[in-house]
């Protein structure tokens, strides 16, 4: 590598997770307008398996599933099995640019990310369904729950903030992103981290950095358009989030009777480090959703993925 090229930018290393051992049912690649392909992972129970927790009321309404920044769906590999164990469908979206799903042409915005999960939803044939939404996806969640109340019976927001102002650390993160920038446009892609790990390839590197400069300049949500939000819905975060707890707070004040929680000695990562606490604040939001509802006014196709 000559001196004129950039340094390898700094990886980040994901914590680990499990990822989903639940029957997959069936694999969606849901094609955009701009050329997109968004592939969506739909987990089932097996026609003869054993319900084996919380029997008294299986499910009825899928869980739609959507992830954080540079992620992809498998994050969620322990609530997808504890929900199929419980007799109720997944679908888990890899997001735009992320996971298996590709890039398309559009300016890429969490506007356009709902609009591929609602996409999603119409391929699968479902009208309407539970979201847990992580991070970027819980900011996708709040536009959802916000815009398109006919298709979302509850929603559980984990880690959401509603403008970049809402994360500190900018100035990190604008340098991490410069990094991977440089590297898209001169890095070597011979070069090897000091582990001996390959170096991204320039077209990673840029999609890497636009992942970034994603939440450098997005989203726009103003709090009182929450409050258009009718569902059920809990907004959650740990307790060591980056996301300051007053941001966390504002989202949850502003959606009418929504739940307000938070994960004593968790970090924004709480799909991993704290499964069971999503797991029982998601069910509890599903069941308040659920209550009463006469299932026979929706047709077969709400009702299982």
């Amino acid at each position: 590598m000559s001196n004129d090229a950039p340094a390898l930018p700094e990886r980040h290393v994901p914590r680990p997770y499990a990822r989903p051992t639940a029957p997959l049912d069936r694999r969606l690649q849901v094609k955009t307008l701009d050329g997109a392909r968004i592939s969506a992972f739909c987990y089932a129970p097996a026609a003869d398996a054993a319900v084996t927790a919380n029997s008294a009321t299986p499910g009825v309404l899928p869980v739609l599933m959507l992830h954080g920044n540079g992620e992809e769906h498998g994050i969620f590999g322990v609530l997808v099995d504890a929900l199929v164990a419980c007799g109720r469908p997944v679908v888990a979206v890899d997001s735009r640019a992320q996971g298996t799903s590709t890039r398309g042409t559009a300016r890429l915005t969490y506007e356009l990310m709902a609009d591929d999960a609602l996409a999603v939803l119409d391929t699968a044939g479902l009208a309407r369904v539970h979201v847990l939404g992580f991070s970027d996806g819980a900011i996708e969640g709040l536009l959802l729950a916000r815009d398109h109340a006919e298709r979302i019976a509850s929603l559980m927001s984990v880690g959401a903030n509603l403008s970049p102002e809402g994360i500190p650390g900018n100035d990190e993160l604008a340098a991490a992103a410069g990094e991977w920038e440089a590297w898209a446009t001169a890095g070597d892609e011979s070069a090897l981290y000091e582990d001996g790990t390959p170096a991204p390839s320039r077209r990673q590197a840029a999609q890497m950095a636009e992942l970034l400069r994603l939440m450098l300049v997005e989203p726009h949500i103003e709090a009182e358009s929450l409050g258009r939000i009718s569902c059920p819905c809990c907004v959650m975060a740990g307790e060591l989030d980056q996301i300051p707890a007053d941001e966390t707070r504002l989202i949850a004040r502003s959606i009418p009777g929504s739940r307000l929680a938070f994960v004593a000695d968790a970090d924004h990562t709480l799909p991993k480090v704290a499964p069971e606490a999503v797991l029982r604040e998601l069910l509890v939001t599903i069941a308040e959703a659920e209550q009463g509802v006469d299932w026979s006014q929706f047709p077969r196709s709400v009702q299982r993925v």
